[in-house]
């Protein structure tokens, strides 16, 4: 017969998180594993009232107080509670109503969502940019062949024109059978591998800073939140500026209105995240670099494939640029993940700290 002190060991070593609630739904316990997940201390917690530690919906709360009386369990799938933190948590949970001393008391078992939707999110993400650079590489090939053999008679028409004015025209020929061929090799992105050097990220960030603050005039409102504390990373510089510096011009870009009337806001965040999974790796150490813009967000129709090769939400984009950002983290091991709505875009890229170094398979 296992004795109470091991069945408390048991508990308190589950992964699972696991709180107990009397009657009034009034913390009695709970395991490491539900302080480290909702961010609270267990003892400090005693007492208090379920929604103090987390809010769902009133239907929840409903739901939680009809199994008391009841005495009927039930599960919820994919339930978004928000933390006493402020922090928005997607979790399985299931409600177990236990009779304890005439009174019945209710064990929540909750299982975070989070990491695993992230992890199919990111398969999904690198699966399409895969497949997405298969089928513009073949399209490359296909257009620049071509184009090769116009430009090339273009220049033996030109040597052959009696007349030097012609020679305006063919000038237009090569000219944009140029323009073509370099939009190709912008949509296939640089096949050079990334020259690794220790480099301090803000560096980085405010190098781009400077270039936005210059371009807008100083209107443009930067506000940085660094954590001092990140320790340098090992990146390309030149292309960690390029890809920083293609989000934020695209954020300037949609904040022009408001730049003019000095109410555009561009913020650089940083911060770094222990145990964080990219694709199947477990890094045990990531800087994310959040790059937030106070702007009208993006389109919703347009939030799945933004970083799609000639996707644009302005008329005169390109749609190249967070193409290229995304292949210039990727190639970096790193990923990057937007969240927009109106008020409000932020892009969050996450980059190793230890490459190769302290990952673990997930």
């Amino acid at each position: 017969m296992i004795n109470e002190a091991l069945q408390r060991l048991l508990i308190e070593n589950l992964t699972t998180a696991t709180l107990l609630l009397d009657s009034r739904l009034r913390l009695e316990y709970m395991n490491p594993a539900a302080e480290m997940l909702l961010a609270v201390s267990g003892q400090r917690s005693h007492g208090q009232f379920i929604s103090e530690l987390f809010t769902e919906s009133q239907e929840a709360l409903t739901a939680l107080r009809q199994a008391v009386e009841r005495g009927h369990p039930f599960t919820k799938r994919e339930a978004t509670l928000t933390s006493a933190t402020g922090q928005a948590l997607t979790v399985d949970y299931a409600v177990t109503p236990i009779l304890s001393r005439q009174d019945t008391m209710l064990l929540l078992e909750v299982l975070p969502r989070d990491r695993l939707l992230r992890i199919s999110k990111e398969e999904a993400q690198l699966s399409t940019q895969e497949t997405t650079k298969m089928l513009v590489r073949g399209l490359a090939h296909e257009i620049k062949n071509p184009l090769g053999g116009i430009r090339g008679a273009a220049q033996l028409l030109a040597r052959e024109l009696p007349d030097a004015h012609l020679h305006d025209y063919t000038e237009v020929i090569i000219e944009e059978a140029d323009r073509l061929r370099n939009l190709v090799d912008r949509m296939l992105g640089s096949n050079k591998l990334p020259s690794l050097s220790m480099t301090n990220i803000h560096e980085v960030l405010e190098h781009v800073a400077s270039l936005l603050d210059a371009e807008s005039q100083g209107r443009l409102v930067l506000t940085r939140d660094y954590d001092p504390s990140i320790p340098e990373v090992l990146i390309d510089r030149e292309q960690m500026i390029q890809a920083v510096l293609n989000i934020m011009r695209n954020a300037m870009q949609a904040l022009a209105g408001q730049v003019e009337l000095g109410l555009g806001r561009l913020t650089l965040r940083t911060r770094t995240l222990r145990q964080f999974t990219i694709g199947h790796i477990r890094h045990r150490l990531v800087a994310r670099i959040e790059i937030v813009d106070n702007g009208p967000g993006i389109p919703a129709e347009l939030q799945n494939t933004l970083f799609y090769p000639m996707v644009s939400g302005r008329p005169d984009g390109t749609g190249l640029g967070l193409a290229i950002t995304q292949n210039i983290v990727s190639q970096h091991q790193g990923l990057i993940e937007c969240e927009s709505h109106p008020g409000y875009t932020a892009f969050s890229i996450f980059l190793p700290l230890e490459l190769d170094k302290g990952a673990t398979t997930s």
